[in-house]
């Protein structure tokens, strides 16, 4: 049996793999979206369709539930303690909103058509999968990462919780979980208290070359993904056949999530607050000057901090 791992041993060895990570990484892909060389996945959500039956619901927990946290209690005091518990271990069946468990919700939105008629609308609500993400950008930690295809996701292996990710979000979408991950062995009392969590479009099953789960289990075919270009015109040609509005085209600098409303997005009433994201105009935040920079520098130490978790994951893994 091999022998616990040694703080002061990794915390030696982290000095070389973080510098090999800063060698390593290109500052410039800090300001710029998904690889170049591959069109971005993008999903077409028409919630002209959607009946709110939260089949989707289900089967993103269903097929998510192995990445799903189980924390230890009782949780470390914090110090300061300025960074609040939040437990969702007890409330797992909870889906009328965005939680750690929970990656996906139906939001129902009341509207008025232009004959007069008074609507309820079922609407998907999960992370909006920037082109060009702040949650990824700005990640301290290096945990926020944006695939090939343009979707992004936390890697929960070494995400310390910070909820900076959340922060920079326009919706609010990553939603924390108390007493799991990395910090529990680093810092447990000075660390983010957690790991972050939000869909990450079954990037597993993508990279298999099947759908995501919230489409395969849709029994009105809601959701429709496919390269960019071709949604895009899909999304314009569904927009002009039901005379309705585009949400995501443009919001956050574009997003890779696409919604289509018969009623314009303005003039849906819902309820908005905590997991509950809202689809006002969001105007794109990777363009400010301030961000960009910040990206500019967070870039090679996010790349060092990634490394050095990584490594950390395999010397306990190996021990």
């Amino acid at each position: 049996m091999r022998s616990p791992i040694s703080r002061r041993h990794f915390l030696k060895t982290s000095f070389f793999a973080a510098g090999t990570a800063i060698a390593g990484t290109s500052i410039a892909k800090a300001a710029t979206p998904a690889d170049a060389d591959q069109e971005p996945l993008v999903t077409l959500i028409d919630i002209s369709r959607c009946i709110g039956c939260e089949e989707c619901v289900y089967a993103c927990r269903d097929a998510n539930a192995h990445k799903f946290a189980d924390p230890k209690k009782p949780f470390p005091k914090m110090y300061p303690d300025r960074v609040p518990v939040e437990d969702w271990s007890d409330r797992r069946d909870v889906t009328d909103r965005l939680t750690p468990y929970n990656w996906l919700y139906i939001q129902y939105a009341s509207a008025t058509t232009k004959e007069g008629e008074n609507i309820t609308l079922t609407i998907p609500r999960r992370c909006m999968h920037c082109q060009n993400p702040p949650c990824v950008k700005l990640c301290p930690w290096g945990a926020a990462k944006q695939e090939k295809n343009g979707l992004s996701r936390i890697d929960a292996q070494i995400c310390l919780g910070g909820s900076k990710c959340k922060n920079v979000c326009p919706w609010d979408i990553p939603q924390r979980q108390t007493g799991t991950g990395l910090y529990l062995d680093l810092l447990p009392a000075f660390a983010g208290n957690g790991v972050m969590y939000k869909c990450d479009r079954c990037y597993q099953k993508i990279e298999k070359g099947e759908q995501p789960a919230c489409i395969e289990a849709c029994p009105e075919d809601v959701q429709t993904i496919g390269k960019r270009s071709d949604i895009i015109k899909m999304a314009k040609d569904l927009a002009k056949e039901m005379d309705g509005y585009i949400y995501g085209l443009d919001e956050n600098g574009g997003t890779n999530t696409i919604y289509v409303s018969p009623v314009p997005f303005d003039q849906l009433v819902y309820d908005t607050g905590k997991g509950k994201p809202h689809m006002h105009p969001v105007e794109d935040t990777m363009a400010a000057g301030s961000n960009l920079a910040i990206a500019m520098v967070i870039a090679p130490i996010a790349g060092a901090a990634a490394a050095v978790g990584k490594y950390y994951r395999q010397m306990k893994e190996e021990a």
